[in-house]
């Protein structure tokens, strides 16, 4: 597995990320490279489907336990995304674009985000030969409240990953009960306990190429300047 390709996630690329599951023959944690954003078990083209994908890049924790929703098929399928944090995006009055936020844990350099995933069998473009797609969907849920002045525009603004304490992530791969799967689903993380700052603009083809113009790590702090007001901890 090349960790490296994982340096900077981005889900509407769809790409392979290194996810950890517990694999149901031998029951031990196995690392494989999944895409993100489920392609579901269902399908028998990927074209079929195009349109909709970027509805299955994160899953809402609400929906997991509804009978109606695919997510409620797959629900037994869990793994783990292990992160150093994550970007996320903030609507400033009077500012055009969007300031992107490094959101990571104060007591974790490395922790892990809940997921579900699943696995297709689909035929590959051009040579028609049946190969095996291994994709998984974020789980997310309301934002606490550092989060909720963060993620505060779009389609899904208000909500956040669900960020686990390392023991329930472990516990998160064992054979859990129904309730005590409910019970994870609604962990809250304490603002408290996040560490964010704002960061250089991580999106597009330029920043990609040429990274930063003060030649820092993506994940140090930027400043915006006054126009951006203070996150607080509420």
């Amino acid at each position: 597995i090349n960790f490296a390709q994982a340096l900077h996630i981005q889900g509407h690329a769809y790409k392979e990320h290194p996810i950890i599951y517990r694999h149901r023959e031998d029951g031990q944690l196995h690392v494989k490279l999944k895409e993100w954003g489920v392609l579901p078990h269902y399908l028998k083209t990927e074209e079929e489907f195009i349109r909709k994908r970027p509805t299955y890049l994160n899953i809402r924790s609400e929906r997991i336990f509804d009978p109606t929703s695919y997510w409620f098929k797959i629900r037994a399928k869990r793994c783990l995304m292990p992160v150093t944090g994550i970007y996320e995006h903030r609507e400033v009055k009077g500012m055009k674009n969007k300031i992107p936020y490094y959101v990571g844990l104060k007591d974790q350099p490395v922790f892990f985000l809940p997921a579900l995933f699943t696995k297709v069998t689909l035929p590959a473009p051009g040579t028609g030969e049946a190969i095996d797609r291994w994709t998984f969907g974020l789980i997310t849920r309301d934002a606490n409240s550092v989060m909720e002045q963060i993620h505060n525009g779009g389609d899904n603004a208000g909500r956040m990953p669900l960020f686990l304490p390392l023991q329930t992530a472990n516990e998160w791969l064992t054979d859990i009960s129904d309730e005590r799967y409910k019970e994870i689903l609604g962990i809250e993380m304490p603002s408290a306990n996040l560490d964010f700052r704002t960061v250089f603009t991580v999106r597009g083809p330029k920043v990609a190429r040429d990274g930063r113009p003060d030649q820092k790590h993506p994940d140090e702090f930027f400043d915006w300047g006054e126009k951006v007001p203070t996150v607080e901890y509420l």
